[in-house]
């Protein structure tokens, strides 16, 4: 329903432009109104209100009276009642012999009268709160990481993947397969990539779901040993992380994925091999304009989107004519964020974003130096497994 003064407003513009030498149907649907409503609108030379407000309308003949309605209430109110639900009270009414109203009317007559409230030891809905945001502007500020199935080589029985991806550059800077989910794994594999990447002494935070081995002691305490804040995944909400997630898509849709299942650990470790070598180093990925993940984690990209920059400039130079529009962007991306919001510049989160990448600290009064944090990332309880020093 349009106001008397939005609705005087567009007779007064739609007026002017006919006046003006415009058609009446177009300057009607400038506004977004049809003539014939126009022409309601001023009918007799004068504008009308809206009469829908003030209109008279019946009383519905279904309507309960006063003494039914009171009835309803005087039965919610006795104590055999009190604690019941309409779902519950209908039912027992009509055992008894008697039908005073439906489950619905119960409900909103209880609502007119406020006494339609959450009951129960049970938490009354909320709304679902914020994703967590996290901004990158270069390599290991941000990480994600994440847990996957490998079929193995009979049904039911699987490898798991454990698998850290840089937000920043995609790379991935730390991978290993497991016969089982453990958080001892989990802590091995981030001090393998903390070691590699060589980022003991800087801010980072390292973002995962809500499992088990994502939130067990050992790797927590190792995280807090390394000086990496944690982020995690709102409750039941794989979307949080969908860099991981991507990712592990990409891995699985390769042609020669083997879907029929990896016949030993061995094997699930070697295609593994195989495959994170050839996505960070010979992979364009689409996200950070067609260079590879390593290239852009050692900022090799800035150089590369120059030169093909220049590359195009040349061939427009040459065939003008083959080029309508403007050149394609090869634009470095400065910033690459984790769940975005709608607007970037929002000082709300901005404030959060400042504190979500703020390394944990220690308890007030203790020490961590920097030579214990090196021993935490060499120390894997033991010699690990040789692999290439990419993983």
């Amino acid at each position: 329903m349009i106001s008397a003064p939005d609705r005087q407003q567009a007779v007064k513009l739609i007026t002017e432009a006919h006046q003006a030498g415009a058609r009446l149907k177009p300057a009607c649907e400038e506004l977004g109104i049809d003539t014939r409503t126009y022409q309601r609108w001023t009918q007799a030379g004068q504008l009308k209100s809206d009469g829908r407000p003030e209109a008279v309308r019946p009383v519905p003949t279904n309507k309960l009276s006063a003494e039914e309605r009171a009835k309803v209430l005087a039965l919610c109110h006795e104590p055999t009642y009190a604690s019941l639900p309409p779902g519950q009270i209908v039912p027992r009414l009509a055992d008894q012999g008697e039908y005073v109203a439906s489950e619905s009317t119960f409900y909103r007559i209880l609502r007119e009268t406020d006494e339609q409230h959450h009951r129960g030891r049970s938490r009354p809905p909320r709304p679902a709160g914020e994703p967590p945001r996290l901004c990158a502007k270069a390599p290991c500020e941000v990480w994600t990481w994440d847990i996957s199935w490998l079929p193995g080589p009979v049904k039911g029985l699987f490898f798991y993947l454990y698998l850290i991806v840089d937000l920043y550059s995609r790379k991935i800077v730390g991978w290993e397969v497991y016969e089982c989910e453990s958080a001892e794994y989990a802590a091995e594999v981030v001090r393998r990539a903390v070691l590699a990447e060589g980022c003991i002494d800087q801010p980072l935070v390292l973002h995962a779901d809500n499992g088990s081995p994502m939130k067990g002691e050992t790797l927590l305490e190792t995280l807090y040993r390394l000086g990496i804040s944690t982020s995690y995944n709102r409750p039941r909400t794989s979307n949080d992380n969908p860099y991981s997630e991507a990712l592990f898509r990409t891995c699985k849709y390769r042609p020669d994925y083997p879907v029929q299942g990896f016949a030993s650990l061995k094997e699930a470790r070697l295609w593994m091999q195989q495959f994170v070598q050839g996505y960070n180093y010979e992979h364009r990925h689409s996200g950070i304009r067609f260079v590879t993940p390593a290239q852009r984690h050692q900022g090799q990209d800035r150089a590369i989107l120059v030169q093909r920059q220049g590359v195009y400039e040349q061939a427009r130079e040459r065939h003008p004519e083959r080029w309508s529009g403007t050149l394609r962007n090869w634009t470095p991306i400065t910033e690459v964020w984790l769940n975005p919001a709608a607007e970037i510049g929002d000082p709300k989160l901005e404030a959060t974003m400042a504190m979500s990448i703020e390394p944990m600290g220690p308890p007030e009064g203790a020490a961590r130096p920097s030579e214990s944090l090196r021993r935490v990332a060499a120390g894997c309880g033991g010699h690990p497994r040789e692999v290439t020093p990419h993983s």
